[in-house]
């Protein structure tokens, strides 16, 4: 079964010039894959989005990890992508602050007197992210990036990941934000969010689709530790692998500030009906984190 989910989706750089236009205070970002993507383009299309929005652009930066995409390009599969990366981003971060033309010479790129203005409005560059489970990624993120994307299993696993990310950065002398994965089933009471969960992640679950993604994840991707694979099907149904939020909002509420107390500063969310779903959550959830002083 092909997982056509992944397949119905905009270009990331266009997408985020129009919900800037529309928008005022989200930040919006894009996702960038390096091979695929050259440093020089990418500048000028974040720095294009950077000015439309006054400054809400973000970058999330990432290498790859499937062969398919890459045979879509015709590109064969990096092998040592975030030494490839290293040297994207620190030709995206000259372009912006070098006062003349860019010469570069590099194992991956050569340029010769590129230029890419105007500047992002962000200084030296929009806000970037990876989300990376391997030692290598995590490397790059502490090295390169503002903040890093983890996922992880259980609630008492979820500090150890934080740890190892500060530890990378502290190293040289960086600060990493953290940020998590979830997805969300929130109703007035736990017996209708647990019986809406069973009932797409399990019941209603595409099988096919859910074996094809977990078996070319497992076998390339290396963002979830192992057992993650064995035991939680249903979390790959229910949302990709990530954390389940599933319950009241209290009980929500509760598990979204047990993640902020183990050192995350944000949580992705997905929901599988935005439209139904979000308003419900904004009215109901929000306001309790609020409270709690876990939003501004």
């Amino acid at each position: 079964g092909r997982n056509k989910v992944r397949e119905w989706s905009f270009e990331t750089f266009t997408w985020a010039a129009a919900l800037g236009a529309a928008t005022e205070r989200i930040g919006l970002f894009m996702t960038v894959h390096v091979p695929l993507v050259h440093p020089l383009y990418a500048a000028k299309a974040l720095a294009t989005v950077d000015h439309i929005s006054q400054g809400r652009a973000g970058l999330n930066i990432v290498c790859g990890w499937n062969p398919k995409e890459f045979g879509m390009f015709g590109t064969p599969l990096v092998e040592k992508g975030y030494d490839q990366a290293a040297e994207w981003i620190e030709i995206l971060e000259r372009l912006y602050t070098s006062d003349a033309p860019l010469d570069y010479d590099g194992t991956y790129y050569r340029l010769k007197e590129a230029v890419s203005r105007p500047a992002s409005l962000q200084v030296p560059r929009p806000v970037t992210m990876n989300a990376a489970f391997g030692g290598p990624g995590r490397d790059f993120a502490a090295a390169r990036c503002d903040y890093l994307f983890t996922t992880f299993s259980e609630m008492a696993d979820a500090g150890k990941h934080v740890a190892d990310i500060s530890e990378r950065a502290d190293r040289l002398g960086r600060n990493v934000g953290v940020y998590t994965v979830a997805h969300v089933v929130c109703r007035p009471t736990m017996e209708e969010a647990q019986a809406y969960y069973t009932r797409y992640a399990v019941t209603m679950a595409d099988h096919e689709a859910v074996d094809a993604h977990m078996a070319g994840k497992k076998e390339f991707s290396q963002s979830h530790d192992q057992h993650a694979y064995e035991r939680y099907r249903q979390r790959f149904a229910g949302g990709a692998g990530t954390y389940p939020l599933v319950g009241t909002p209290e009980t929500i509420a509760a598990d979204m500030i047990a993640i902020a107390e183990q050192g995350y500063q944000g949580i992705a969310l997905s929901f599988v009906n935005y439209t139904q779903e979000l308003p419900y959550f904004c009215d109901c959830v929000l306001p309790l984190l609020k409270r709690a002083g876990y939003r501004e």
